[in-house]
């Protein structure tokens, strides 16, 4: 049985990961020339913070996934939360959480200024997952954090979504509300009527068209809540790919695919919230809105997001890799943090073939980061300092870089060029794939020495014998600017 449980998540896996590769070759730009200007500034901000939090994080489980029917994901959420008991009783008990979840130390300030310190300028927060659950004050459900059950409905900080996207705006970021399409808390999609058996609607739309348009009207009205009340919004970054309209063609796919053990497909029917009509709606509010229709090929997917991975050779289209900071989405106790070489050298992969980077924190039950997410930040803000010209304001060069552990940016009129160097500079570097002209300079940024240089067979070769420097810079770069 062990070893069926393991080929199945295998197939799953790469199932998976077929799906997005497939996904990131996809792009359709919107046709509004003001929407494109506008992913264009998006993309020079290179640098954003991602937030998954809900009451889940008082169990430090995987956000919503445990209530998913799918395998026995929620048995083993269920062991790691000491709840006993059959699937129903299991949801009921995650459900009751919103009685228990009370961040008394929840201060998005601290958060947006550790961000602002660490260089980033953007910040997507979680207004609502795939349980349903509201970090925002809407009127259409009571299943959200100001519900009068919460206790931190009492708090004057309650409607969280407002908070933090006021704290962050006044540190000059862009703010973005991540939003689930799908919601497993609401009869109108998870109809009570039936049970869930996996991610998807668990009733035939096509039988009980009533029922879905109750669900897209349900959806239509969170969203314009979102983009009315809740101040200037540049980014609204819509999850749950598998909720979206579907031909015939991708019906027989994904029945195709789970013949072939993917169970992500076993509710295959088109699920049309009418995204056309939803942005419109959305953008009467927001005229400027940034779409992301995650995983879904369309012009509503204004950039592309591969998940926990970098693209070899970066995409021709706008994209951001959104990355976890730890290991898990979410809040976990003791979890294993990246050390802040890596993610350095991750920002700096991501940069030089033209992405965005989206870094994950989940904060505590009660509202704080751990101490080594603000360490992370602090780290990568110093360097930041030294080496952050390199990262703004820049552009891809003819190649992105060069082997595993070099990578390069330039300024946007081509004059200055800087190579990133994952390893301490040996006594020389050999670069093939840039070409120096006489009389160009270059330095190593944080010291203005003039590193000598020449031409030869193989390319420009880089002196750093007569250079001693010991001090642990994570990424080095030098500076190569035209005479």
């Amino acid at each position: 049985m062990i070893h069926i449980r393991l080929i199945l998540l295998t197939s799953i896996l790469l199932t998976s990961q077929l799906l997005v590769c497939a996904q990131e070759k996809e792009y359709y730009p919107d046709p509004d020339p003001a929407i494109n200007r506008r992913i264009d500034e998006w993309k020079e901000l290179k640098f954003g913070l991602l937030m998954h939090w809900g009451t889940y994080s008082q169990w430090g489980i995987v956000e919503s996934w445990s209530i998913c029917p799918e395998d026995l994901s929620w048995a083993s959420g269920a062991h790691k939360a000491g709840v006993a008991g059959t699937y129903n009783e299991y949801v009921s008990t995650y459900e009751g959480l919103k009685n228990t979840f009370n961040p008394t130390r929840f201060n998005p300030s601290e958060w947006a200024d550790a961000a602002k310190d660490a260089g980033m300028k953007y910040v997507i927060f979680t207004t609502k997952h795939h349980d349903g659950f509201c970090m925002f004050d809407s009127k259409y459900t009571d299943y959200k954090i100001t519900d009068s059950a919460c206790p931190f409905s009492r708090n004057p900080q309650r409607n969280v979504a407002k908070e933090v996207f006021n704290a962050f705006r006044a540190k000059n970021f862009w703010v973005g509300a991540y939003f689930s399409k799908p919601d497993w808390h609401s009869d109108y999609y998870w109809w009570k009527k039936f049970p869930a058996t996996d991610r998807n609607c668990n009733y035939s739309i096509a039988k009980h068209p009533a029922q879905w348009n109750l669900f897209k009207d349900y959806t239509y009205n969170q969203l314009n809540e979102l983009m009315s009340d809740y101040g200037k919004m540049d980014i609204l970054w819509l999850d749950g790919g598998w909720v979206r309209k579907k031909t015939p063609k991708d019906i027989t796919e994904e029945l195709a695919e789970e013949y072939e053990g993917s169970r992500f497909a076993r509710n295959p029917q088109s699920q049309d919230l009418d995204m056309p009509e939803l942005v419109k709606q959305v953008r009467k509010k927001q005229a400027q809105l940034i779409v992301v229709d995650r995983a879904v090929p369309g012009e509503q997917q204004n950039y592309l997001t591969p998940e926990q991975h970098i693209p070899e050779n970066g995409l021709s289209y706008p994209w951001e890799t959104c990355m976890t900071m730890a290991n898990s989405w979410s809040y976990v106790p003791n979890d294993t943090y990246k050390p802040a070489n890596e993610l350095i050298e991750k920002l700096v992969d991501i940069v030089s073939k033209g992405g965005n980077l989206l870094l994950n924190i989940g904060p505590a039950p009660d509202g704080t980061l751990a101490d080594t997410a603000y360490s992370r930040l602090k780290e990568i803000g110093t360097w930041m300092n030294i080496h952050g010209e390199a990262i703004y304001g820049t552009t891809m060069c003819s190649a992105f870089g060069e082997g595993d552990h070099i990578r390069f940016t330039q300024s946007k009129d081509g004059k200055t060029r800087y190579i990133f160097l994952f390893d301490v500079p040996k006594e020389h570097i050999s670069i093939t794939k840039m070409n120096f002209t006489k009389g160009t300079t270059v330095t190593l940024l944080g010291n203005n020495l003039a590193i000598p240089w020449k031409q030869t067979d193989k390319g420009i070769d880089v002196n750093f014998s007569s250079f001693k420097e010991t001090k642990d810079r994570y990424v080095w770069v030098l500076k190569v600017k035209e005479k």
